[in-house]
């Protein structure tokens, strides 16, 4: 049943975890190396993506042998150079020659449904309704289609020093996010907690 409280709860802490708008001056770079990035494409990946983590999530990552916080250290990791390639200006991930679109990769994955959401998501279910949480991934996602849409626009308002500048401000903030999520999780991976312990949302 729909809980309107619950509704509003999930979808600002899904919000504050994909940060779109945080992810503009990534997306306005890609663009500008000559990335097609396609909104309906990235949006519908991106919530295939989370819906399908909402529903199997961890039993999916589990058949793999992979535990969640491997997952979300993995995330972190990628998470971290994106960041680094947006202070310092450099090149680390190369694109392929075949192909020139970054709908799926890195935009669906990870800036959207990446580590820190799957795991968000996780995390919810055993707080709120599955059905709250599925209204809220909709949501966020037709947010996030309407910034990739307006990203030329925005990118426009903001201008080539604008740009410049967030994209370093959100460089540094994308790394604190990388670090504190691979700080939350990787001590797990190298000490799991004792029988009984609550694990960190």
């Amino acid at each position: 049943m729909v809980n309107f409280k619950e509704l509003i709860s999930v979808s600002l802490i899904l919000f504050s975890v994909i940060d779109i708008v945080g992810s503009l001056p990534i997306l306005l770079d890609l663009k500008k190396r000559g990335i097609q990035i396609e909104a309906g494409k990235a949006s519908l990946a991106a919530l295939v993506l989370m819906t399908i983590f909402l529903y199997a999530g961890e039993a999916l990552i589990r058949l793999f042998g992979i535990d969640v916080q491997s997952f979300a250290v993995a995330g972190a990791i990628v998470l971290f150079l994106i960041g680094m390639e947006m202070i310092l200006g450099i090149r680390i991930f190369r694109d392929s020659e075949a192909a020139n679109s970054g709908s799926i990769v890195p935009v669906a994955f990870p800036l959207i449904a990446g580590a820190g959401a799957m795991t968000t998501i996780i995390s919810l279910k055993a707080k709120y309704e599955v059905v709250n949480i599925q209204i809220g991934i909709v949501l966020n996602i037709v947010f996030v289609y309407l910034v990739l849409r307006s990203s030329n626009w925005l990118g426009g308002l903001l201008g080539v020093g604008g740009a410049s500048v967030l994209r370093k401000i959100f460089g540094i903030i994308l790394l604190a996010i990388a670090i504190k999520l691979f700080k939350d999780n990787f001590h797990l991976i190298v000490a799991p907690p004792a029988a009984g312990a609550t694990l960190p949302k």
